[in-house]
């Protein structure tokens, strides 16, 4: 029998990340750099060609769709339900390109200069495809960020945004807030029958 396109636990294992909860399911065609670095919660999915590199610590029930990018050199964390839409790509770190230095990672750190801060995605976050977030943004609980957006700054919480940078489009409904209630219910309690 042909093995699904996800590691078994064993191999996941293997990997070496710093942490990783249950029901993890991850691609064999995703790539780590220094996984001894990243932290997984329960219940995360990351798909088929997405890197992750870094600094990265991610909460539960979280969706990476493929293709996404996590370059963690500064700290990435996604809490609890945030989901990445195909082909977003957070970056924390920045080279200078003003031409004052050199760029890249083959050159020696005394020749760049890289800045950046910590990118932070809280709960209930949804970034649509395509979206980058620069380094040193906190996107606030319950944020959508509509496809091919460009986040250069923290945005406020239960609002939709979208542009190039993300303005505020509109403001978002909570009723995820009761269905997380009534969700989590059930997974804990597996013989409630879902009314």
């Amino acid at each position: 029998m042909q093995p699904n396109s996800f590691y078994s636990k064993t191999e996941l294992t293997k990997i070496g990340f710093k942490k990783m909860g249950k029901e993890v399911f991850i691609s064999r065609f995703a790539s780590f750099y220094s996984p001894e670095l990243i932290e997984i919660g329960n219940h995360v999915r990351i798909d088929d060609f997405c890197v992750l590199s870094g600094n990265i610590k991610l909460g539960s029930y979280i969706h990476i769709s493929a293709y996404c990018a996590l370059y963690g050199k500064l700290g990435i964390e996604l809490e609890d339900f945030v989901g990445l839409s195909p082909r977003c790509s957070l970056l924390s770190a920045s080279d200078d390109f003003s031409g004052e230095y050199m760029i890249g990672p083959l050159v020696n750190e005394k020749y760049t200069h890289v800045t950046g801060g910590k990118i932070w995605l809280k709960k209930y976050t949804q970034l649509g495809a395509c979206c980058v977030v620069l380094p040193n943004v906190t996107i606030h609980e319950g944020v959508a960020v509509g496809s091919m957006s460009l986040i250069n700054r923290s945005l406020e919480e239960w609002s939709i945004f979208k542009g190039i940078p993300a303005r505020k489009h509109a403001e978002r409904k909570k009723g995820i807030l009761k269905l997380e209630k009534q969700f989590l219910r059930l997974t804990d309690n597996p013989d409630i029958e879902e009314i």
